[in-house]
């Protein structure tokens, strides 16, 4: 009997329940209130207020949402340095990237994609890491060759010069035509120096300006007329012979990148020659050139020459701080000094 009575009561109260509060019937109604379904959209459109709007296009943005089911909203084309690359409902469209300044633009920035923007030559950023700057590109050491050439996204890949024992074939053809160079030169460095003489030097001037020595030590000289402006440099004098030179060819990578296939010209290098270095970095053709200019001239090369050519660009700034660098660094020293 204890047990029958609390389900007795029960009973009793789920009975009254549902005498009073009806169940919700099939369909729209939960007694009498309304359901209210949720819609669902098809690609390409989104919800506003309940029913289904069109996507602005890419290079647009959203200015206000559609009124009837299926339709765009107004949509208002991108500012400029502003985009949208896709389909969108944004309030207003993405600022454009703005390249740092050791950047330059690869893709510039359009309504419908965003600027694009890669390492200066001379440096790069590897794409597996955040290019917060980019790096200098590795320069390669005497002793090593270029494998690969500084990109934008990778680095100088060097590799180590093998030893002349390891060396191939091609390799010692390349040193026997080098040093066969440098002996023909010096022949005629000789030559020349008989014929004039023994003349340390001349000196002949015309109506454009000064033109230099036209020999040294037997050398025939490069003829430059200088502006009248310019007074020529006093001569500067090697320290350590041929090695002096060497050393100082790191400082004409100041010359100006404008400037530098005019430069090799009047130094008497064609312009065949000095474009098949234009794949490499711009410090390494300075460095070639210089080399090839080097074996030329053999014995009779000189800094003065250099200078000289600097000065006939008008490039006298550039030209007396290699000269001051080539003194206080001690590779050379003025005439009055021996």
């Amino acid at each position: 009997m204890n047990r029958i009575l609390p389900c007795i009561v029960i009973g009793v109260f789920v009975w009254s329940f549902s005498s009073t509060v009806p169940f919700p019937t099939t369909g729209l109604h939960l007694g009498d209130i309304p359901i209210r379904r949720t819609v669902i959209c098809k690609n390409g459109e989104y919800r506003s207020n309940n029913i289904c709007c069109k996507y602005c296009p890419a290079g647009t943005h959203l200015k206000s949402d559609c009124t009837v089911p299926g339709e765009k909203g107004q949509c208002e084309e991108c500012e400029d340095e502003t985009y949208t690359e896709h389909d969108n409902h944004l309030q207003k469209c993405i600022g454009c990237t703005q390249c740092r300044s050791d950047q330059e633009i690869a893709q510039a920035c359009s309504k419908t994609r965003n600027s694009i923007c890669r390492c200066k030559e001379g440096g790069f950023c590897t794409p597996e890491q955040p290019c917060e700057m980019c790096k200098k590109c590795l320069r390669c050491r005497k002793d090593e060759k270029v494998v690969r050439n500084c990109t934008a996204t990778s680095n100088t890949e060097c590799k180590k010069i093998p030893l002349q024992s390891e060396a191939t074939p091609a390799v010692i053809s390349v040193l026997v035509i080098a040093i066969a160079s440098v002996v023909v030169a010096g022949a005629i460095c000789i030559w020349k120096k008989k014929q004039a003489g023994g003349s340390t030097g001349n000196v002949q001037k015309n109506e454009e300006g000064m033109t230099e020595q036209t020999q040294r030590n037997g050398c025939s000289l490069l003829s430059f007329t200088l502006p009248r402006q310019y007074e020529p440099f006093p001569e500067l004098f090697p320290v350590n012979g041929e090695e002096s030179l060497r050393k100082c060819f790191q400082y004409f990578e100041e010359i100006s990148i404008a400037y530098y296939k005019r430069f090799f010209r009047e130094l008497g290098l064609n312009n065949n020659v000095i474009k098949t270095t234009d794949q490499n970095q711009y410090e390494d053709r300075i460095h070639e050139l210089l080399s090839i200019w080097y074996e030329k001239e053999g014995k009779c090369a000189s800094i003065n020459d250099l200078l000289k050519a600097l000065l006939v660009l008008d490039q006298r700034l550039t030209a007396e701080s290699i000269k001051e660098k080539a003194l206080e660094d001690g590779h050379y020293i003025l005439e009055k000094s021996l």
